[in-house]
């Protein structure tokens, strides 16, 4: 079978960093990372409601957020190959509205299989933003600063992820959890249109015409047998399963003795994201500067450095350990998710794509493996269990150093 035909390869237009349409590049990423990420993580808070509301267990209640986090993993993976039949920015807009829309949806169903039906719908459909964000960048930002950028597209899915955690409690407690899905669903329909607005359209994009399954699978397996490829995308399996892990189950810990924390003040421990929103642009251009492969080992110092504070009995200590830990995954994700666009030789929808499947199978098997380690060890058995991941994070980035220094 024939390749898809495609249109002729031109010279890179690249977008060069200080110039307009750089800044209307990297304000309409933060956009789209923001209303992702707000709307995945929004109903994490808001389970307790709808165990409630619903009369359901706490355990069917959590459907809300894995159905559409499991079914975005898989989304993400096909839209890899869909998004190189359409604009980028088409299929961005579109993911992202109707998202929003669905999760309007969501707030107006009166019955709990309605709401999940309407989070499933919601997690396939923002499958078209993540992994098709990662190529535009890496296709149309000029190379010697393309850490800058991505760094802030992170920074947007960091203040999304805070907002959808924090900022839908606060909201929950002033209406109701119906209120504030809905006035979330509103403002991420306008971050959607504003996203639309300010994207220019992308210069270096060949559409493919038509759909050839056997040449995206030997684009993936081309992929995946690049080896500096795989170890990035191992690391960014490494790198959600260490963050997510420890995220689960803290507030479990602090929920108990001797903290006895409430769920609002529990909830607080997300606010470390604003920090990662920080870390996160920084990261950019500390690896544009200093390399990728050292600003990388910061994060993961960091990472092993937050995990070992969060060993204390000393509430402050904790929280210190948690913010320490989320700078480092931030830096960590950024530096390595840019890394991608940078190595990946074409299809770099395909790689991106990649990356997030690796990222999203992280979070949700070690997450749920984390509960045995908490469940039979407690905190010091989960925090041995990211101890090691973390150190095998260190182990795959020097191959991937030494790798890259032969590729160059």
């Amino acid at each position: 079978m024939e390749a898809p035909d495609t249109d002729p390869p031109r010279q890179p237009q690249w977008t060069a960093y200080g110039t307009r349409a750089y800044r209307r590049i990297s304000l309409a990423l933060f956009l789209a990372g923001f209303a992702t990420f707000s709307l995945i993580y929004c109903v994490q808070p808001l389970l307790p409601e709808f165990a409630r509301d619903f009369r359901v267990a706490p355990g069917v209640a959590s459907l809300a957020l894995s159905l559409t986090t499991g079914l975005l993993a898989l989304a993400i993976f096909v839209a890899g190959a869909f998004s190189q039949m359409v604009p980028r920015r088409g299929l961005m807009f579109a993911s992202m509205a109707g998202a929003a829309v669905l999760n309007l949806v969501a707030a107006l169903t009166p019955s709990f299989a309605l709401l999940l039906a309407a989070r499933a719908l919601e997690g396939l459909v923002l499958g078209g933003v993540p992994a098709v964000a990662m190529a535009y960048l890496a296709e149309e930002i000029d190379p010697a600063h393309l850490g800058r950028a991505m760094g802030l597209y992170v920074a947007g899915t960091a203040f999304g992820g805070m907002m959808g955690r924090v900022g839908m409690g606060l909201a929950t407690d002033l209406t109701s959890w119906r209120g504030a899905m809905g006035l979330l669903g509103a403002l991420d329909l306008a971050a959607a249109v504003g996203f639309a607005l300010l994207l220019p359209a992308s210069r270096n994009f060949a559409v493919v015409r038509g759909f050839d399954l056997g040449f995206h699978l030997r684009t993936w397996r081309a992929h995946l047998r690049d080896p500096r490829l795989l170890r990035l995308f191992t690391l960014a399996f490494l790198l959600m399963s260490v963050f997510v892990a420890l995220f689960n189950y803290a507030g479990f810990r602090l929920a108990a003795a001797p903290y006895h924390l409430g769920q609002t003040a529990s909830s607080m421990i997300f606010l470390t994201y604003a920090l990662g929103m920080v870390a996160s642009s920084s990261a950019g251009r500390l690896a544009d500067r200093h390399g990728r492969a050292r600003t990388l080992a910061v994060g993961l110092a960091l990472l092993l450095a937050g995990i070992a504070l969060t060993l204390s009995a000393s509430l402050v200590w904790i929280v210190a350990g948690i913010t320490l830990l989320t700078i480092g995954f931030f830096i960590g994700h950024s530096v390595a998710s840019g890394w991608v666009g940078r190595v990946a030789q074409g299809a770099k929808g395909h790689a991106a794509s990649l990356y997030l499947l690796f990222y999203y199978v992280g979070s949700s098997v070690t997450g749920t493996l984390g509960g045995w380690f908490w469940e039979h060890g407690g905190w010091h058995a989960l925090a041995a269990l990211t101890a090691v991941l973390t150190l095998a994070g260190f182990w795959v980035l020097a191959s991937l150093a030494r790798s890259s220094r032969v590729a160059a």
